[in-house]
């Protein structure tokens, strides 16, 4: 059954949140409970919430992993730790490369290619815009040369290419924005467009003209200011509607 099948009373139904795939990401603890878990962050799933989706964590498993996005309506992309090196063709590794994970490294990269290939719209952040970057063919700058270059614990403007999926969802061509990363974009993946930058020059945003469905990407946290900036929260909003 294909998407455009499904029976108008189940999940497509007007009144129906649209589901929203979210990659779980692997943390060796949590408060409360007595093992390791998967996790979303709270902002992340209330951002979705607010804007009408129905949020929903998924089991990194890398098994078809298109047939399984083929239930959801849309797919957001979250933050995390950093991509293995080689999964970009370099052949060392820089000290400040933490929390790589080989199986969430191969289900997110599934994950961007799926969602792409078949025009389920996405929403990609901080790694998120990473993995399309890598999925895509990109290569990342692995460190941005210490903690007086990059961007972590840190606020500060963007400017946002006019015309843009990116500029519509925000409603503004310029915005303040909450980062937390110390990689870059080195070179841009296939068919990528820079969409935002900082005043450093660092990528803050992408897209994929000419992509089957709606695609945004942020290397920012929409999420930790969305609940008081209608700008962030816009970039949940859109990927909602898309997925109605």
């Amino acid at each position: 059954m294909s998407r455009t099948d499904v029976p108008t009373d189940s999940r497509t139904a007007g009144s129906a949140r649209p589901l929203i795939a979210i990659p779980a990401r692997f943390s060796a603890t949590t408060s409360a409970l007595r093992h390791a878990a998967e996790v979303n962050a709270r902002a992340l799933v209330e951002a979705v919430w607010r804007a009408g989706g129905e949020p929903a964590s998924i089991h990194p498993a890398a098994e078809d992993v298109p047939g399984r996005l083929a239930r959801f309506d849309g797919v957001l992309l979250p933050g995390g730790g950093d991509l293995a090196p080689h999964r970009y063709g370099a052949t060392d590794t820089h000290a400040a490369v933490y929390d790589v994970d080989d199986l969430q490294d191969t289900f997110d990269l599934e994950v961007a290619r799926a969602a792409l290939e078949s025009g389920l719209p996405l929403l990609a952040v901080c790694r998120g815009l990473q993995v399309v970057t890598v999925a895509l063919g990109g290569t990342l700058e692995q460190d941005m040369g210490g903690p007086a270059r990059e961007h972590r614990h840190l606020t500060h403007p963007v400017a946002i290419e006019r015309g843009t999926l990116l500029e519509q969802a925000t409603g503004t061509p310029k915005v303040d924005v909450s980062c937390y990363h110390h990689q870059r974009v080195e070179r841009l993946g296939t068919g990528l467009t820079v969409t935002a930058r900082a005043v450093d020059g660092t990528v803050e945003g992408l897209e994929l003209p000419g992509a089957p469905g709606w695609f945004t990407a942020v290397q920012w946290h929409p999420e930790d200011t969305a609940a008081e900036d209608p700008a962030q929260q816009g970039l949940f909003d859109a990927l909602v509607r898309a997925a109605r």
